[in-house]
């Protein structure tokens, strides 16, 4: 943990080389916190109404009864704010990317996507796409801001499957998934420096 965030803090810092006061921001999605999910995001003024935010996630735990939704997320993206930087609505352009090994949930089918599957299989790959998203961002104070945002897009994913979540052999190897939907929804604190 204390290596995840000097890592964030270091990236951070040579975001912010030369920068002024509300040039960048670090942040944590509060949806992605009440999963037990580690996120941070750092965010850096380019222009006056453009920034790019850069976001990653990591959840590595196994749960009780061998419960499995362990995966790792990058997703950077372009921001254009429709007044000032750090204020207000936004739209954005974001990729992402990452890998997964999901297992032994019980969770009902979503928007053409058999989530039903993950009760009796475990399918280990990765996964790559892009979106647009709009946000909107509530200044608290003078460094304290909440940010609400939604992305839709498309992942590309590419998966073994196997027969249960904690051994079983390997049933599916090289299958892939064309999946559109939504690709990003946070409820963001952050702290703008």
């Amino acid at each position: 943990m204390n290596r995840y965030l000097a890592i964030l803090i270091w990236i951070a810092s040579l975001a912010g080389v030369g920068a002024h006061a509300q040039d960048w921001a670090m942040k944590s999605n509060l949806l992605y916190d009440a999963t037990t999910t580690l996120n941070a995001g750092v965010e850096v003024g380019l222009a006056p109404r453009w920034s790019l935010d850069v976001s990653g996630n990591l959840n590595a735990w196994t749960f009780s009864e061998g419960k499995r939704w362990k995966h790792w997320l990058v997703q950077p993206e372009a921001r254009y704010w429709l007044c000032d930087r750090f204020a207000g609505h936004f739209f954005g352009a974001h990729l992402l990317g990452g890998q997964y090994n999901f297992g032994n949930l019980n969770l009902p089918d979503f928007l053409g996507n058999k989530l039903s599957n993950l009760k009796d299989y475990r399918y280990q790959g990765w996964f790559a796409g892009a979106g647009v998203a709009y946000g909107y961002t509530w200044i608290l104070g003078k460094h304290w801001s909440v940010e609400a945002e939604i992305g839709f897009g498309w992942a590309y994913t590419r998966y073994d499957k196997y027969r249960c979540a904690n051994c079983g052999k390997k049933v599916d190897s090289g299958r892939h998934h064309n999946y559109v939907g939504p690709t990003k929804a946070a409820l963001n604190l952050i702290y703008v420096f």
